[in-house]
């Protein structure tokens, strides 16, 4: 178990934005890795693994959405999009393909590193844990390889916002969850775009937990008031 600091990758045509995130969040205590374009950055994750990301949507050689999208699916990392695109609609669209925050261009940099601790802290009953499975209704949750194992052995990747969302129901089964304490637990804002992004991460985990839409057994929604997860479980 290494204690290095956590590891923070800038992805940003700007090199003026990518000097100052990267002397911000040094100063700050963290270490980073800067790139200039998409390629130098998806070749540079073949061998480092960074503890969150910071990608602006305005790339030269990728589509930065499609990147979100791809590395919310494949990589453990929490996800911050940086971008100048200030509407409503692109911060529902990067949230719902999997990106934890959004921030818009010009923005503070203090506030950059508050969203990425927020992103990056872990709460004390899991920091007490033995271990960081978590077993429920014949499914395993393994939030060090963001992995979900059906019953029957499949196995589905989580992203980065869904595996918080759903470790959120895990230490908390058979209580109701408000939206509020769901805002407060995965760090958003407050806002129709994070609303919107958090029933779009419900209904992706219900999906791969093979909810009936219709009739969920294992997350619940009391309309009203929130939700619950209807289920033990036990950590391993």
């Amino acid at each position: 178990m290494t204690n290095d600091p956590p590891l923070i990758a800038i992805l940003d045509d700007e090199p003026d934005i990518r000097r100052l995130l990267a002397d911000t969040l040094e100063d700050a205590g963290f270490r980073t890795a800067s790139f200039g374009r998409a390629t130098e950055f998806e070749a540079a994750l073949r061998r480092m693994a960074p503890d969150a990301c910071l990608i602006d949507l305005g790339l030269p050689d990728r589509d930065g959405l499609a990147l979100v999208h791809r590395l919310a699916t494949q990589s453990g990392a929490a996800i911050i999009i940086i971008s100048g695109r200030a509407q409503v609609q692109d911060r529902v669209t990067g949230l719902e393909l999997g990106a934890d925050d959004y921030v818009i261009k010009p923005f503070d940099p203090a506030e950059v590193v508050a969203r990425i601790r927020a992103r990056l802290r872990k709460p004390a009953r899991e920091t007490a844990r033995t271990g960081q499975t978590a077993s429920f209704a014949g499914w395993a949750a393994d939030f060090d390889r963001y992995a979900l194992t059906a019953p029957d052995g499949a196995e589905t990747p989580l992203s980065h916002a869904e595996a918080e969302m759903l470790r959120m129901f895990l230490d908390s089964p058979r209580r109701l969850i408000s939206r509020a304490q769901m805002l407060e637990s995965l760090g958003g804002t407050a806002g129709d775009s994070f609303d919107r992004a958090m029933d779009v991460r419900i209904s992706r985990l219900r999906t791969k937990l093979g909810e009936d839409p219709r009739n969920p057994r294992l997350i619940k929604t009391i309309y009203g008031a929130g939700y619950i997860f209807l289920s033990e479980v036990i950590w391993g």
